[in-house]
Protein backbone atom coordinates (compact mmCIF):
# COMPACT_ATOMS: atom_id res chain seq x y z
CA UNK A 1 0.00 0.00 0.00
CA UNK A 2 1.13 3.62 -1.16
CA UNK A 3 2.66 5.76 1.96
CA UNK A 4 0.34 8.92 2.80
CA UNK A 5 2.30 12.16 2.59
CA UNK A 6 1.62 15.18 4.81
CA UNK A 7 3.35 18.11 3.10
CA UNK A 8 4.12 21.73 5.09
CA UNK A 9 5.31 24.59 3.29
CA UNK A 10 6.39 27.47 5.89
CA UNK A 11 7.81 25.43 9.12
CA UNK A 12 7.48 27.83 11.90
CA UNK A 13 5.34 27.24 15.09
CA UNK A 14 1.32 27.06 13.35
CA UNK A 15 2.39 24.96 10.81
CA UNK A 16 4.11 22.43 13.07
CA UNK A 17 1.19 22.79 15.48
CA UNK A 18 -1.11 21.89 12.81
CA UNK A 19 1.00 18.84 11.02
CA UNK A 20 1.64 17.23 14.54
CA UNK A 21 -1.82 16.82 14.45
CA UNK A 22 -2.92 15.18 11.65
CA UNK A 23 0.71 13.27 10.19
CA UNK A 24 0.47 10.00 12.73
CA UNK A 25 1.94 7.04 10.63
CA UNK A 26 2.48 9.28 7.42
CA UNK A 27 5.15 10.88 5.51
CA UNK A 28 5.69 14.47 6.33
CA UNK A 29 7.39 16.57 3.63
CA UNK A 30 8.79 20.03 5.36
CA UNK A 31 8.93 22.86 3.13
CA UNK A 32 10.68 26.35 3.97
CA UNK A 33 12.40 29.48 2.29
CA UNK A 34 15.20 28.41 4.78
CA UNK A 35 16.58 24.46 4.30
CA UNK A 36 18.21 24.99 7.68
CA UNK A 37 14.56 26.07 9.13
CA UNK A 38 13.18 22.86 7.58
CA UNK A 39 15.65 20.58 8.91
CA UNK A 40 16.03 22.07 12.49
CA UNK A 41 12.07 21.50 12.30
CA UNK A 42 12.28 17.89 11.15
CA UNK A 43 14.53 17.03 13.51
CA UNK A 44 12.03 18.44 16.33
CA UNK A 45 9.61 16.55 14.63
CA UNK A 46 11.58 13.24 14.24
CA UNK A 47 12.38 13.17 18.14
CA UNK A 48 8.52 13.23 18.64
CA UNK A 49 8.31 9.78 16.29
CA UNK A 50 7.08 11.41 12.79
CA UNK A 51 8.92 10.65 9.54
CA UNK A 52 9.96 13.55 8.07
CA UNK A 53 12.08 14.65 5.13
CA UNK A 54 13.21 18.36 4.00
CA UNK A 55 13.38 20.41 0.84
CA UNK A 56 14.23 23.99 0.01
CA UNK A 57 10.98 25.91 -1.74
CA UNK A 58 10.37 29.49 -2.29
CA UNK A 59 6.68 29.77 -2.23
CA UNK A 60 6.79 32.77 -4.76
CA UNK A 61 8.56 30.37 -7.34
CA UNK A 62 6.07 28.49 -9.76
CA UNK A 63 9.06 26.34 -10.23
CA UNK A 64 10.11 25.66 -6.76
CA UNK A 65 6.21 24.51 -5.95
CA UNK A 66 6.53 22.08 -9.05
CA UNK A 67 9.51 20.87 -7.47
CA UNK A 68 8.04 20.36 -4.54
CA UNK A 69 4.94 19.07 -6.14
CA UNK A 70 7.16 16.24 -8.05
CA UNK A 71 9.20 15.42 -5.21
CA UNK A 72 6.51 14.85 -2.42
CA UNK A 73 4.06 12.43 -5.13
CA UNK A 74 7.35 10.57 -5.39
CA UNK A 75 7.25 10.12 -1.48
CA UNK A 76 3.62 8.39 -2.21
CA UNK A 77 -0.13 9.57 -1.88
CA UNK A 78 -0.63 13.38 -0.60
CA UNK A 79 -3.60 13.19 1.15
CA UNK A 80 -2.95 16.80 3.42
CA UNK A 81 -1.30 20.15 2.45
CA UNK A 82 -0.90 22.81 4.89
CA UNK A 83 0.75 26.20 3.82
CA UNK A 84 1.99 28.14 6.63
CA UNK A 85 4.50 30.05 4.60
CA UNK A 86 4.23 33.99 3.70
CA UNK A 87 5.91 37.24 4.64
CA UNK A 88 4.39 40.08 6.62
CA UNK A 89 4.24 43.70 6.00
CA UNK A 90 7.37 44.68 8.00
CA UNK A 91 9.24 41.91 6.48
CA UNK A 92 8.91 43.02 2.63
CA UNK A 93 8.74 45.18 0.18
CA UNK A 94 5.07 45.22 -1.86
CA UNK A 95 6.17 43.47 -4.97
CA UNK A 96 7.59 40.49 -2.61
CA UNK A 97 4.50 40.39 -0.94
CA UNK A 98 2.11 40.37 -4.04
CA UNK A 99 4.75 37.55 -5.18
CA UNK A 100 4.68 35.23 -2.40
CA UNK A 101 1.65 35.96 -0.26
CA UNK A 102 -0.91 36.37 -3.70
CA UNK A 103 0.63 34.64 -6.19
CA UNK A 104 2.78 31.67 -4.66
CA UNK A 105 -0.14 30.31 -2.61
CA UNK A 106 -2.42 30.91 -5.54
CA UNK A 107 -0.30 28.56 -7.38
CA UNK A 108 0.29 25.80 -4.46
CA UNK A 109 -3.02 25.45 -4.16
CA UNK A 110 -3.53 25.12 -7.76
CA UNK A 111 -0.81 22.20 -8.55
CA UNK A 112 -1.73 20.72 -5.73
CA UNK A 113 -5.15 20.57 -6.71
CA UNK A 114 -3.82 18.49 -9.80
CA UNK A 115 -2.15 15.10 -7.47
CA UNK A 116 -4.26 15.74 -3.99
CA UNK A 117 -5.23 11.92 -3.39
CA UNK A 118 -8.97 10.94 -2.70
CA UNK A 119 -10.19 12.39 0.44
CA UNK A 120 -7.60 14.75 0.84
CA UNK A 121 -7.62 17.75 2.52
CA UNK A 122 -5.90 21.12 2.93
CA UNK A 123 -5.42 24.26 5.14
CA UNK A 124 -4.20 27.54 3.62
CA UNK A 125 -2.98 29.80 6.66
CA UNK A 126 -4.26 33.26 5.96
CA UNK A 127 -4.77 36.16 8.03
CA UNK A 128 -7.07 38.57 9.76
CA UNK A 129 -5.51 41.20 8.33
CA UNK A 130 -7.78 40.16 5.25
CA UNK A 131 -11.11 41.10 6.89
CA UNK A 132 -9.72 44.25 7.51
CA UNK A 133 -10.56 45.13 4.03
CA UNK A 134 -13.31 46.85 3.33
CA UNK A 135 -15.91 45.23 0.94
CA UNK A 136 -14.70 44.68 -2.83
CA UNK A 137 -16.67 45.43 -5.76
CA UNK A 138 -17.52 42.20 -7.31
CA UNK A 139 -15.31 42.34 -10.01
CA UNK A 140 -12.52 42.40 -8.11
CA UNK A 141 -13.77 39.64 -6.25
CA UNK A 142 -14.00 37.55 -9.22
CA UNK A 143 -10.71 38.46 -10.49
CA UNK A 144 -8.96 37.38 -7.19
CA UNK A 145 -10.74 34.76 -7.00
CA UNK A 146 -10.66 33.33 -10.89
CA UNK A 147 -7.89 34.62 -12.83
CA UNK A 148 -5.43 32.57 -14.06
CA UNK A 149 -2.49 32.66 -11.65
CA UNK A 150 0.15 33.81 -14.74
CA UNK A 151 -2.46 36.74 -15.30
CA UNK A 152 -2.65 37.71 -10.91
CA UNK A 153 -0.27 39.80 -10.61
CA UNK A 154 -1.16 41.88 -14.09
CA UNK A 155 -4.44 42.95 -12.36
CA UNK A 156 -4.55 46.84 -12.22
CA UNK A 157 -5.81 47.31 -8.67
CA UNK A 158 -2.75 45.41 -7.89
CA UNK A 159 -0.69 47.09 -9.69
CA UNK A 160 -1.61 50.70 -8.13
CA UNK A 161 -0.72 49.21 -4.63
CA UNK A 162 1.87 51.30 -2.86
CA UNK A 163 1.55 50.28 0.96
CA UNK A 164 2.88 47.29 2.21
CA UNK A 165 -0.21 47.04 4.47
CA UNK A 166 -2.31 47.21 1.53
CA UNK A 167 -0.50 44.26 -0.29
CA UNK A 168 -0.33 42.17 2.70
CA UNK A 169 -4.49 42.55 3.18
CA UNK A 170 -5.18 42.10 -1.03
CA UNK A 171 -3.03 38.85 -0.90
CA UNK A 172 -5.13 37.52 2.68
CA UNK A 173 -8.41 38.45 1.02
CA UNK A 174 -6.79 36.57 -2.05
CA UNK A 175 -6.38 33.43 -0.66
CA UNK A 176 -9.84 32.86 0.95
CA UNK A 177 -11.39 33.84 -2.03
CA UNK A 178 -8.92 31.51 -4.42
CA UNK A 179 -9.93 28.59 -1.56
CA UNK A 180 -13.56 29.41 -2.08
CA UNK A 181 -12.61 28.66 -6.19
CA UNK A 182 -10.90 26.16 -5.98
CA UNK A 183 -12.94 24.10 -3.48
CA UNK A 184 -15.00 23.30 -6.60
CA UNK A 185 -12.34 21.50 -8.29
CA UNK A 186 -10.99 19.98 -5.03
CA UNK A 187 -14.40 18.56 -4.11
CA UNK A 188 -14.05 16.19 -7.74
CA UNK A 189 -11.51 14.05 -6.22
CA UNK A 190 -13.73 14.39 -3.23
CA UNK A 191 -10.93 16.31 -1.32
CA UNK A 192 -11.46 19.43 0.88
CA UNK A 193 -9.73 22.82 1.21
CA UNK A 194 -10.18 25.58 3.73
CA UNK A 195 -8.74 28.70 4.98
CA UNK A 196 -7.84 30.11 8.65
CA UNK A 197 -7.20 33.33 9.52
CA UNK A 198 -5.55 33.92 12.58
CA UNK A 199 -5.11 37.12 14.82
CA UNK A 200 -2.19 37.77 17.08
CA UNK A 201 -0.92 34.11 17.68
CA UNK A 202 2.61 33.97 20.02
CA UNK A 203 5.15 32.63 17.79
CA UNK A 204 8.89 33.59 17.82
CA UNK A 205 8.29 36.58 15.56
CA UNK A 206 5.31 38.07 17.31
CA UNK A 207 7.38 37.67 20.63
CA UNK A 208 9.73 40.01 19.31
CA UNK A 209 7.18 42.42 18.48
CA UNK A 210 5.87 42.03 21.85
CA UNK A 211 8.84 42.78 23.53
CA UNK A 212 10.47 45.28 20.63
CA UNK A 213 10.00 48.95 19.73
CA UNK A 214 5.79 48.60 18.80
CA UNK A 215 4.62 46.97 21.90
CA UNK A 216 3.10 49.15 23.02
CA UNK A 217 0.83 49.29 20.34
CA UNK A 218 0.31 45.25 20.82
CA UNK A 219 -0.23 45.02 24.14
CA UNK A 220 -3.36 47.91 23.54
CA UNK A 221 -4.74 46.13 20.83
CA UNK A 222 -4.41 42.70 22.67
CA UNK A 223 -6.15 44.01 25.59
CA UNK A 224 -8.75 46.07 23.94
CA UNK A 225 -9.99 42.76 21.85
CA UNK A 226 -12.58 40.78 23.61
CA UNK A 227 -10.04 37.88 24.56
CA UNK A 228 -8.28 40.00 26.24
CA UNK A 229 -4.93 37.76 25.25
CA UNK A 230 -3.17 36.42 21.88
CA UNK A 231 -3.53 33.11 21.15
CA UNK A 232 -1.25 29.62 20.61
CA UNK A 233 -0.30 28.11 17.79
CA UNK A 234 -1.93 25.12 19.40
CA UNK A 235 -5.28 26.40 19.16
CA UNK A 236 -4.85 26.89 15.27
CA UNK A 237 -3.76 23.60 14.93
CA UNK A 238 -7.17 22.71 16.82
CA UNK A 239 -8.95 24.25 14.34
CA UNK A 240 -7.16 22.81 11.55
CA UNK A 241 -7.14 19.51 12.96
CA UNK A 242 -10.81 19.63 12.66
CA UNK A 243 -11.04 20.55 9.44
CA UNK A 244 -8.87 18.06 7.77
CA UNK A 245 -10.72 15.24 9.82
CA UNK A 246 -13.51 12.91 9.13
CA UNK A 247 -16.00 15.44 11.64
CA UNK A 248 -14.75 18.20 8.52
CA UNK A 249 -16.19 16.37 5.54
CA UNK A 250 -18.62 18.34 4.87
CA UNK A 251 -16.70 22.14 5.42
CA UNK A 252 -15.12 23.22 1.94
CA UNK A 253 -14.02 26.36 0.20
CA UNK A 254 -14.48 28.47 3.68
CA UNK A 255 -12.59 30.60 5.87
CA UNK A 256 -12.38 31.18 9.53
CA UNK A 257 -11.60 33.88 12.01
CA UNK A 258 -9.42 32.59 14.71
CA UNK A 259 -8.36 35.89 16.35
CA UNK A 260 -10.08 36.32 20.15
CA UNK A 261 -12.51 38.66 18.63
CA UNK A 262 -10.18 41.43 16.98
CA UNK A 263 -12.28 41.62 13.67
CA UNK A 264 -15.13 42.50 15.52
CA UNK A 265 -13.29 44.82 17.84
CA UNK A 266 -11.64 46.49 15.14
CA UNK A 267 -15.01 47.52 13.12
CA UNK A 268 -17.50 47.52 16.00
CA UNK A 269 -15.62 48.06 19.48
CA UNK A 270 -12.61 49.44 20.99
CA UNK A 271 -10.26 48.98 18.50
CA UNK A 272 -12.16 51.20 15.49
CA UNK A 273 -9.41 53.81 16.35
CA UNK A 274 -7.10 51.49 14.11
CA UNK A 275 -9.11 51.86 11.13
CA UNK A 276 -7.54 55.90 10.84
CA UNK A 277 -3.98 53.86 10.79
CA UNK A 278 -5.44 50.99 8.35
Amino acid sequence: MSKQVAVLVGAGSIGQAIIRRVSAGKHIVLADYSLEHAEQAANTLENAGFECSTIKCDLGSKEDILKLVEYATSKGDVTNVVNAAGVSPSQAPVAEILRVDLYGTSVLIEEFGRVIAEGGSCVIISSQSGHRLPVLSQEQNDALAMTPTAELLKLPFLKAINDTLKAYQYSKRCNVLRVMYEATRWGKRNATINSISPGIIITPLANDELHGPRKDGYLKMIEAMPARRAGTPDEVGDLAEFLMSSRGRFISGADFLIDGGCTASYWYGDLQYLKATH
